[in-house]
């Protein structure tokens, strides 16, 4: 006796319905090690145009974030995408590994930096670096992410240090390095000059005064008796105070108020009045702010002029229109100052302490001066004002505390040398998203000279050598003899040897006739380190230079994006990348920026040992990433629903077609089933929108495309088809073979365009096929088909689709009536107009089979449909219990139940299986 469940043809698989991914990618990636699948990845795309994109370097130090899952899995997904659409595409990760975090984390270790010598400190930081680095590099392979890790690019490496010195050293040939005296942020907790990009906003309360300059000679063009009243919310510099600037072009007033006579711009006498309490402020005199020039006011409390300067920079926008101007604390004050020819003072220390400069402060830390300063100024009379008011104030994005602008002598890289060609370089840039083009202009067009000295330990030496009168010596070379020290032995030999230990051999200059140098005691603002990989990586290894693309989040349009603008263009004239793309920062479910206070950080060490890292990388293809994108274990349990639907389709498809050969059972387009080449076609619709996305860094589309397709057209519908053929026909059956040649190639391309997202359940899938290639990343996306007839099938069966969705609309209601149980207990008749009816009769069409129904039966039209027919738009539905009896094979309705003698319980269609097959 025939057992009928063992004459259906149903799916088997060995791949698991359970993906079990935190156990299983490990075992995956242990495996891609073993085969060292990047090389071979590599050795088959040799000879195909090289697409580059250059690693910026995160920094070695603490366990990655969210932020830095999101960026790394965004690269990893195109570069695998372009290596599968043909690129070569040579992904070299990196390190940046200078710079005072790591000073700081060996200090929080107990470390005692002053007990030893600079060489030996920075040997401690420099295996601190490593070990940062190994732990990282750990974390970012268990992303799944492919590169060559076994020689990454790391920024204190001596090949790149050499480099970075040829960098400096055109820099310097070209005129763009220079010393000067300029005032630069400068963090008293760190002891050292920052750059812009380490500076970050917070708010802090501060005083407001303001306060009075009597006039010393007023030139003849205001009263003796009248005082400037300026206004600043810094009193500590109060004791560098060496001008009063004003605007040539606004208009300024003599007012008597409080038996005095002040001197202030026109436009803010109702403001200064309501603020300094004024009763019936008399205006005296008008007088253009260019008339003002030269006069010398006296300093509040020290015997020292205060010149009146003219500035462009002076504004109506708040405070009296004259501004005090201390040229060692504020860049304007700097610029107009240097005009007049003033010195610059700046009377602080390393630690923003007062100088012997600063008399009366001497020792005080500048914060703590404020309260003095005031006070003093109140003592001599000439405090008008005293408030507080809380404002965003820069802050040492390391240390957490409050920076100042202070003049130190610097090692500057002038912007404005060259800014025309950085402009043009941005404008040649594609950026993504748009935005960013303008953003970054504007940072370019804004910015002031970079200042690249550090006063630190740990980083590149500024290769600068000083002769006995002082004079600057940076030669090609000095250069050159300094970049191949460095390459042979590290730049610690800096710090080892003497100045003439590191000069050329016999090198002499006549500002040291007997023959003694000195040496450059700071290093590199670490943004020069990262800034030139561009030549420590790309041309360091021979790829290709400029970049297809580099791809940071979008605070690196003023950190990295910008570093590396300026030395590219700086030695080369062009930008270092043809393509700019951002994506925003990670917060919580609500919104919010993560933090550790909050309780609301995402760890993807976590979220890999609890989902899996394909999970995490399917959560970054989900989401907008070129704004601030949100992470929650919820949204994550959501992802990982979807991730199910995925995986599951996929071993269907796997399950319906082992027993499918390509080469010997593969039907012909033109022979297959009408319903067989529409889906064919969708797969080349999903496929070409697929490929485009991808070519345009749009993952979200790629994402949403393919869980539409996989879960609406696939398992919803053709799948669901399928089974009433691929389960019940004959194994040589021709629709079932046609059914199974659709399954393969939906399988193959699924498989294949979801690499770049899946790659360890794409990869696990692949083993379970019997294709030549060891593993699906080596292998190609497929070339999108078009055929002659789809434009005429698409238009078709989308009115097919619309018909089916008002059958199952009348089924539901059927099964809510409890006229049927399943679909298959159904027999549908449709009544419709004459178009839809011709359709309803198209013999390629099974309607019966495509409804999931046992009878399918076309009545007359729409109008002529009895009154318990379910009217909706297209047409009207009568659905009745099936006629006949269930096939105990098929399950369907058929009147041909107990007609066949040795299968009574079985339909035709099945008894006939059986016979052929299985008697």
């Amino acid at each position: 006796m025939v057992e009928y469940k063992d004459t259906l043809r149903m799916p088997k698989t060995d791949f698991p319905m359970r993906g079990n991914l935190p156990a299983n990618e490990p075992k995956m990636q242990e495996k891609w090690d073993e085969i060292d699948i990047n090389t071979l990845v590599l050795e088959r795309t040799k000879g195909r145009p090289e697409y580059v994109l250059h690693d910026g370097p995160p920094y070695a130090n603490g366990d990655i974030h969210i932020g830095h899952a999101l960026n790394k899995v965004l690269k990893d997904m195109i570069t695998r995408h372009r290596s599968m659409t043909g690129y070569h595409v040579p992904y070299i990760p990196g390190w940046d590994t200078h710079g005072l975090p790591i000073e700081q984390a060996l200090a929080n270790k107990g470390v005692k930096r002053k007990e030893m010598t600079v060489a030996e400190f920075r040997e401690l930081c420099e295996k601190y670096a490593y070990e940062q680095i190994e732990n990282q590099k750990t974390q970012f392979m268990r992303l799944g992410v492919r590169g060559d890790w076994k020689n990454p690019y790391i920024t204190l490496k001596p090949e790149f240090e050499s480099r970075q010195i040829e960098v400096f050293g055109k820099m310097a040939e070209k005129g763009y390095i220079y010393k000067g005296l300029k005032p630069v942020y400068w963090s008293p907790s760190s002891e050292s000059a920052l750059a812009e990009a380490e500076i970050e906003y917070k708010d802090i309360k501060s005083p407001s005064i303001y306060v009075s300059f009597e006039i010393k000679d007023s030139k003849g063009v205001v009263p003796e008796d009248a005082k400037f009243i300026i206004w600043t919310t810094t009193p500590w510099t109060m004791p560098a105070n060496l001008g009063i600037s004003v605007n040539p072009e606004i208009t300024y007033i003599v007012v008597s108020a409080n038996n005095n006579k002040y001197i202030i711009a026109k436009d803010l006498l109702e403001t200064v009045s309501n603020t300094l309490e004024w009763e019936n402020a008399e205006v005296l005199q008008e007088v253009k702010g260019e008339q003002l020039e030269y006069i010398v006011a006296k300093h509040p409390f020290y015997d020292r002029d205060s010149l009146i300067m003219l500035g462009d920079h002076v504004t109506t926008e708040a405070g009296t229109g004259c501004v005090h101007t201390a040229p060692g604390h504020g860049e304007d004050d700097y610029l107009v100052s240097k005009r007049y020819g003033l010195d610059i003072l700046s009377p602080l220390n390393d630690q923003g302490c007062y100088t012997h400069e600063a008399p009366g402060f001497e020792g005080l830390f500048y914060d703590d001066a404020n309260k003095v300063i005031t006070e003093k100024l109140k003592e001599v009379g000439a405090l008008e004002k005293l408030s507080f008011f809380t404002h965003s104030y820069p802050h040492d994005w390391r240390t957490k505390k409050p920076v100042i602008y202070r003049a130190t002598p610097q090692w500057f890289c002038s912007v404005e040398a060259f800014r025309d060609e950085l402009l043009n370089a941005v404008s040649s840039t594609a950026f993504t998203p748009a935005w960013g083009e303008t953003r970054l202009y504007n940072m370019i067009r804004d910015r002031g000279d970079w200042c690249i000295s550090r006063q630190r330990a740990w980083g590149v030496p500024i290769p600068v050598f000083y002769a006995e009168n002082g004079e600057e010596i940076i030669t090609p070379e000095t250069i050159e003899h300094v970049s191949k020290l460095f390459r042979e032995h590290g730049s610690n030999i800096w710090f080892q040897r003497e100045a003439k230990d590191l000069l050329p051999e016999g090198f002499t200059h006549p500002g040291s006739p007997n023959g003694k140098f000195t040496k450059e005691n700071d290093i590199m603002d670490v943004w020069f380190d990262s800034g030139s990989s561009h030549q420590g990586v790309l041309v360091e290894r021979g790829i290709k230079y400029p970049a297809d693309l580099y791809l940071e989040g979008s605070d690196q349009h003023r950190g990295w994006f910008n570093s590396s603008l300026i030395t590219s263009v700086a030695i080369n004239g062009y930008a270092p990348y043809r393509g700019l793309l951002t994506h925003g920062f990670v917060l919580d479910g609500e919104g919010r920026k993560m933090s550790k206070s909050l309780g609301n950080v995402i760890i993807p060490e976590k979220v890999m040992n609890q989902y899996g890292a394909d999970i995490l990388r399917l959560w970054v293809a989900s989401v907008d990433y070129t704004g601030d994108v949100r992470i929650s274990m919820d949204m994550l349990k959501q992802i990982s629903e979807v991730y199910r639907k995925i995986r599951n389709t996929l071993r269907f498809l796997h399950g319906n077609v082992t027993d499918f050969n390509p080469k010997t059972d593969r039907v012909a387009y033109e022979d297959l089933r009408e319903i067989d080449q529409y889906m064919y076609m969708r797969l080349q619709d999903v496929l070409k929108t697929v490929r485009n996305a991808y070519d345009r860094y749009e993952f979200a589309s790629v994402y949403h495309t393919i869980n539409n397709f996989v879960a609406v057209e696939l398992s919803a519908f053709y799948l669901d088809v399928a089974k009433d053929v691929v389960y019940i026909e004959g194994v040589d059956n021709k629709d079932s073979r046609a059914m199974q040649t659709v399954m393969y190639d939906t399988l193959l391309t699924l498989l294949k365009v979801l690499t770049p997202i899946l790659p360890h359940t794409t990869d696990e899938l692949w083993s379970y096929l019997n294709e030549e290639e060891l593993s699906v990343q080596l292998t190609d996306f497929p070339e999108v088909d078009e055929r002659s007839n789809f434009a005429e099938l698409r238009t078709k069966w989308e009115k097919v689709i619309e018909i089916r969705d008002e059958v199952l609309k009348a089924l539901e209601e059927a099964r809510n009536a409890k006229t049927i149980g399943k679909s298959l207990e159904a027999k549908v008749t449709v009544f419709a107009d004459e178009a839809i009816q011709t359709l309803l009769n198209d013999s390629a069409i099974n309607f019966a089979q495509s409804c999931i129904v046992s009878q399918f039966v076309v009545g007359g039209s729409k109008e002529s449909a009895p009154e318990n027919a379910l009217v909706l738009e297209k047409c009207a539905i009568v659905v009745e219990h099936a006629d006949g009896e269930k096939c105990e094979r098929c399950w369907s309705y058929s009147t041909t139940v107990g007609q066949h003698e040795k299968h009574p319980t079985a339909c035709k269609r099945c008894a006939d299986v059986v016979e052929k097959y299985y008697v």
